[in-house]
C-alpha cells in the first residue's frame, strides 16, 4: 500500500452517504488527544525527541492486535509535498495545524481512512476514527481500541487526579473531542439556525465550520463538538452530544416538511435552479458550489430529486476543493482556473452519476 492512494483517490469510508440519519449527519468523528510520559510536549521538544517518538509510535504498530483492523500506512510528513497535505486537511484526515506546523510530524492511516493517527501535532498523539452518518458510540468503540493498542507498547502521561495530561488545559482529562457534521439547510431557510445555535453553546457544546477552529460553514455544513473534556467519561461525554444532535436532527426535519407543505414551489425551483447550474455551469467558485449541492442534497433528502446518488454533497464537496483540484490536474491553478476545472469536474460526475 503506497501514500499515493490516499492522496490520489477520493473514496473514504466516511463519504459513502450511508449510516444513520446520512439524510442530515454526513460524518461522525472521535479524537482522543494523548501524550508520551517520556517526552516534552511537541512545542518544548527538540527534533532528536520528535523523531524519535515518532519512530516508537511507527514501532508500535506492527506489534501483535493491529491487523484485526485491516492494513496501516505510516507517512512522514516531510514526504510530502504542501500540495498533498491540503489534499489529506480537505479529506479530514489530517489536521491544518499537523500540515503546517509539525516537525518530525506524521500520520498513520488505515486502509479505509476510518483510523487516523497524528503524530506530534499539538499533542504528541491525535487518534481519529471517522464513520458515515451518526455513529458518534462506534467511533469511541474503535477510538478505544486503538488507543488500548498504542498503550500496551507506549506510556502515556497521566494523572490520577487530572487524567491524561495534554498541551492544551482545554483538552485535559479524558482528552476526547467527539463531533459530527451536520447538514441543516431547513433550519437556515426557515430562519430558526440562530436559536438552535444560542441553544447548543449552552449546553458545553460548540459549533464551528466543516474544517473546525476558524474555519468558515460553507453548504450550511457546521460541525458540533464538545467543549468540556475534564469532570466526565469518555460515555457521558458522547451520549450527550449524541443526545443534543439527535433533537437537532428533529428539529431540521420538521423544518425541512415545514418547508414543503408551506413553500414546495419555492423549495422546488430552488433545488432545481441548483441541480440546473451544477449540471450545465462552465465556472463555479468553492463557496457558491457548496452551496448548489447544499440546494441539490435537500431535493433528494426530501425525494424531490430521484435521479442522483445521495453522497453527491459529501463526496463533491471534497473533491471540488482547491488542493484534490490542483491534484488531479497535475499542476498549480490559478483562482479562475480552478473554478473553470471544479465547474467541468461536477459536469462529470453528474453525467456518469445520475441515474
Amino acid at each position: 500500500m503506497s501514500y499515493h492512494r490516499f492522496v490520489n483517490e477520493i473514496s473514504s469510508e466516511w463519504m459513502r452517504g450511508e449510516g444513520p440519519e446520512a439524510d442530515i449527519i454526513l460524518s461522525s468523528r472521535v479524537r482522543l488527544a494523548r501524550n508520551l510520559a517520556q517526552f516534552p510536549f511537541p512545542i518544548l521538544s527538540t527534533d532528536s525527541q520528535a523523531k524519535e517518538l515518532r519512530d516508537r509510535v511507527a514501532q508500535a504498530i506492527h506489534q501483535p492486535g493491529w491487523d484485526a483492523y485491516g492494513r496501516f500506512e505510516m507517512i512522514p510528513m516531510e514526504q510530502l509535498t504542501p500540495l498533498e497535505k491540503r489534499v489529506l486537511v480537505e479529506k479530514h484526515l489530517l489536521s491544518p495545524a499537523l500540515a503546517e506546523e509539525s516537525r518530525y510530524g506524521g500520520v498513520i492511516l488505515s486502509e479505509n481512512e476510518s483510523i487516523s493517527i497524528m503524530i506530534n501535532e499539538e499533542d504528541h498523539l491525535r487518534i481519529q476514527c471517522l464513520f458515515p452518518g451518526l455513529q458518534l458510540r462506534q467511533a469511541l468503540q474503535l477510538a478505544t481500541k486503538i488507543d488500548d493498542l498504542l498503550e500496551q507498547s507506549l506510556v502515556y502521561a497521566f494523572d490520577e487526579k487530572w487524567g491524561y495530561l495534554t498541551s492544551c488545559p482545554t483538552n485535559v482529562g479524558t482528552g476526547i473531542r467527539g463531533s459530527v457534521m451536520i447538514h441543516l439547510p431547513g433550519l437556515i431557510l426557515s430562519q430558526q439556525i440562530n436559536r438552535i445555535l444560542s441553544a447548543i453553546s449552552k449546553v458545553g457544546l460548540v459549533v464551528r465550520g466543516i474544517y473546525g477552529e476558524g474555519s468558515e460553514a460553507q453548504g450550511n455544513l457546521f460541525q458540533i463538538s464538545n467543549q468540556i473534556t475534564l469532570g466526565l467519561t469518555e460515555e457521558e461525554i458522547i451520549d450527550n452530544i449524541h443526545r443534543v444532535v439527535s433533537q437537532i436532527v428533529s428539529q431540521e426535519r420538521a423544518a425541512r416538511q415545514h418547508l414543503l407543505q408551506q413553500s414546495r414551489v419555492q423549495l422546488e425551483n430552488r433545488v432545481f435552479r441548483s441541480l440546473g447550474i451544477l449540471s450545465h455551469a462552465r465556472i463555479i467558485d468553492s463557496k457558491e458550489a457548496a452551496q448548489r449541492l447544499s440546494d441539490v442534497k435537500l431535493g433528494i433528502d426530501l425525494g424531490l430529486i430521484r435521479d442522483v446518488p445521495a453522497n453527491i454533497m459529501s463526496e463533491l464537496l471534497i473533491k471540488t476543493q482547491p488542493g484534490f483540484l490542483q491534484q488531479m490536474a497535475g499542476r498549480t491553478l490559478s483562482g479562475e482556473e480552478r473554478d473553470v476545472v471544479r465547474a467541468q469536474m461536477i459536469r462529470n460526475w453528474l453525467a456518469k452519476h445520475r441515474g
